[in-house]
């Protein structure tokens, strides 16, 4: 999947084309961040406006494809590889979105900033929950607890119902978007407690597979 690479990287080179462009167009303060409502409670100076989405993308792009590489479970990566390389693919593209609206509202563009983000990012939690079901026991991508990394049974149990409640909780942030000024706790709330489930999930079920291993010695 090396063409995915070039196409991150090309995604990555594009927003410093699109900061460099816009530089003489925008005020020396730019807003740089919404509330929960769509409305603006931030400002950042220009120079870090148009250059500090660049550089996080550049730095999570070279960060990510370089943990496959020092992972001491990494021919587990290996197997499912193509889809990290479209994680990452997923991630940039989604940072390069938020990225354009960004500099679209500091142009004078108006719109629910909200209801703007949430489908994009839906989708890309959506994805995760794809990754989430066709990762493999390592030490950086996907649901890591204690009972997880512990065994492969305990890893492969708790990722194949995260990835459904991870898709789950996207599929709630796209109905959110029918609730206006809950649409955003429609996706967290799902989120942030199907994390929590899956933390004490994983702890049952290595707790399981050790009675289990102690009733047959």
């Amino acid at each position: 999947m090396r063409y995915i690479r070039f196409v991150i990287f090309g995604i990555v080179a594009a927003s410093f084309v699109v900061a460099l462009y816009f530089y003489p167009m925008m005020p020396d303060q730019i807003v740089s961040h919404w509330n929960a409502n769509g409305q603006v409670d931030g400002y950042i100076s220009k120079f870090w406006g148009l250059f500090l989405m660049p550089i996080i993308s550049l730095t999570i792009a070279l960060l990510f494809m370089w943990i496959p590489t020092i992972d001491p479970l990494k021919a587990n990566i290996e197997k499912f590889r193509k889809y990290f390389d479209l994680f990452i693919l997923f991630l940039t593209v989604f940072l390069f979105y938020t990225y354009g609206l960004t500099i679209a509202w500091n142009q004078g563009a108006r719109f629910d900033m909200t209801y703007a983000l949430l489908p994009a990012l839906s989708v890309f939690i959506f994805y995760a929950g794809v990754l989430i079901e066709k990762s493999k026991r390592n030490w950086f991508i996907g649901i890591r607890t204690p009972w997880t990394l512990s065994s492969d049974t305990v890893w492969e149990k708790t990722h194949k119902i995260g990835g459904f409640l991870f898709k789950l909780s996207a599929a709630c942030g796209i109905v959110g978007v029918l609730f206006g000024s809950l649409a955003v706790y429609f996706f967290l709330f799902p989120l942030i407690g199907s994390s929590i489930y899956l933390m004490f999930y994983s702890y049952f079920e290595f707790k399981k597979e050790q009675q289990t291993k102690a009733n047959h010695q």
